[in-house]
């Protein structure tokens, strides 16, 4: 049986009627011109061009309006395939190659390929390219060439676009389709976020439950039982064309994902954050993640609807081991907070029955589970614990209201002394270290010219040099800013004071206290603890202020 040819004619006769699929695309993301390749345009010129042809009839009209060209992942285009593969088509028509896409190796392959293949006949008006009529100009320099500028006209405006875009978001404006939870896009100002104070409220109540002592599963359960439907039913039923591909699975319910995003959201704090993800390139659609570092932040941007403080303070229980028991929804009073004074492992709570009582331990997890020798046998009674640690946070409330009234006076007097050896010294060394690598590197270059040093050497000690010099930069400019502080505010507003401050007259300790107030509780061999309280640097700041003011806060002591 002989083959038939490239590009046969229904029937055999070329009089016959081409059943001929109208391909329409329109993307702005690809550069297109609205006026010149609308919809309705490029409508126009395929029906006008069909009523000269009177061989052609119209098996379909298919469109794509809104998908870029540079895949073939697009709805109208695969009916219009599946409408080839059935024998309804065997002809497309398109306004020109770009229309059909702008991929050069995708196009190419359609047009030499895929149609002959199938017998489809192939007419581009634009181009005045017809496979059928004139098959030697499908084959010609210039139609590849047409492919590859349409494809490097993508490339250009999607560059283009991606640089706008960043632009953009370094200045602090919001580009995304849809507003995280919490927020909405403000009608009267583009790029800016302003508070939904429905949503605004749940995600405080999700931060607060969590520092509360709430573990996310326990957040997930608790917003679901309360009727609270998640973020993306959330935005469907405020109207918006908002698509989750997992939305089905869930019935509008809270999974724990969506807890932890909202917790890890720095948005919260009014800061805009974006740059999270990227797309491979403009031919790869496919979104890959950016590392935090290269994520574009502007602070300050929009109302915030949790304080920094909150904020800082989640994150700071995310990376502590606080799994809640399967029995109970919220935390234990101390879970995350205790460990082993000497492996530095984690302490295990356990439930110890006996005729009279039960009674909770924490015990030595390394010990537990780990041979005899790699630690010793550390463990506390749980309320014993918890007696110990209120008695001293009481203390060390006590001391950071004495040192608040006593550094008020010093102020009051006019006469303190705001210097720092401390951060003097610091300054100084870092100073000098930071010098001292500078001449390195102006050496380092003359090494490797002079060949004592190969290139790849080279390269390797400037990027450590480069590195240590930008970590000394920064702490120099800390330092900096923690003298300038001294000297204009002395010690007023000391985070450790103000923090402290705030629980006085504590009855008894709760989980938000521990949260505010602790860092870590270690636990010594024979039932002693060791406390680390928060805001360390703070209170060295303010026993320095005190302890150079001594003099004078004797004389105040004596007058009072």
């Amino acid at each position: 049986m002989a083959r038939k040819s490239k590009y046969a004619v229904p029937g055999g006769s070329e009089a016959a009627a081409w059943k001929a699929a109208l391909y329409i695309r329109l993307s702005r993301e690809d550069g297109d011109k609205e006026e010149s390749d609308s919809i309705v345009s490029q409508r126009g010129i395929l029906n006008d061009y069909i009523q000269k042809n009177p061989e052609l009839s119209v098996a379909g009209s298919f469109i794509d309006d809104g998908y870029t060209g540079t895949n073939f992942e697009r709805p109208g285009f695969k009916r219009m395939m599946d409408g080839i593969k059935s024998k309804d088509i065997n002809c497309v028509i398109v306004k020109d190659l770009s229309r059909l896409g702008r991929n050069y190796i995708e196009v190419g392959n359609y047009i030499e390929q895929i149609f002959p293949f199938l017998d489809v006949r192939f007419i581009s008006v634009g181009d005045m390219l017809d496979s059928f009529k004139n098959p030697a100009q499908m084959n010609t320099v210039m139609v590849p060439f047409k492919n590859l500028m349409n494809d490097e006209y993508c490339r250009d405006i999607s560059a283009k676009v991606r640089a706008s875009l960043d632009i953009r978001r370094k200045q602090g404006q919001f580009i995304g389709a849809f507003a995280s939870y919490g927020y909405k896009k403000d009608p009267e100002r583009k790029g800016r976020l302003i508070i939904d104070e429905y949503a605004a409220e749940i995600v405080r109540g999700i931060f607060s439950w969590f520092i509360e002592g709430t573990g996310i599963i326990g957040i997930a359960k608790r917003l679901n039982g309360l009727g609270i439907p998640n973020p993306s039913a959330y935005k469907r039923r405020q109207g918006l064309n908002y698509r989750h591909p997992h939305a089905g699975l869930n019935d509008a319910l809270w999974p724990d994902s969506s807890v932890r995003r909202i917790l890890t959201n720095r948005l919260y704090t009014g800061d805009m954050v974006q740059g999270k993800n990227k797309v491979k390139s403009y031919k790869v659609r496919k979104a890959v993640c950016v590392p935090e570092e290269n994520w574009i932040v502007v602070e300050n941007t929009h109302e915030a609807v949790i304080s920094r403080e909150t904020f800082e303070t989640a994150q700071t229980l995310l990376g502590r081991d606080t799994r809640a028991p399967a029995a109970q929804k919220s935390l234990y009073l101390l879970s995350g907070f205790v460990r082993c004074a000497d492996c530095g492992k984690a302490m295990n709570r356990k439930r110890i029955s006996q005729p009279y009582a039960d009674y909770v331990y924490y015990l030595c997890g390394t010990f537990k589970k780990m041979s005899k020798g790699a630690c010793t046998k550390h463990t506390i009674r749980a309320d014993r614990l918890e007696e110990m640690v209120l008695a001293a946070v009481k203390k060390q409330i006590e001391l950071a209201v004495s040192m608040d009234k006593l550094i008020e006076k010093i102020e009051e007097s006019g006469k303190s002394d705001r210097s720092s050896p401390r951060l003097d010294t610091a300054l100084a060394e870092h100073t000098k270290e930071k010098s001292r690598l500078d001449i390195c590197k102006m050496s380092l270059y003359t090494d490797w010219k002079n060949g004592d040093i190969t290139r790849e050497e080279y390269h390797t000690m400037k990027r450590q040099y480069d590195e240590r010099a930008a970590r000394l930069a920064g702490m120099i400019s800390r330092l900096e800013a923690e003298l300038k502080q001294l000297r204009t505010q002395g010690a007023a507003h000391n985070p450790y004071i103000s923090e402290f401050r705030k629980h006085r007259n504590i009855a008894r300790l709760t989980r938000e206290l521990v949260v505010a107030l602790i860092d870590m509780i270690y636990i010594h061999e024979g039932g002693d603890i060791t406390i680390q309280f928060r805001f360390e640097d703070e209170f060295k700041k303010a026993v320095e202020y005190v302890q150079n003011n001594r003099q004078l806060a004797g004389e105040l002591k004596v007058l009072a």
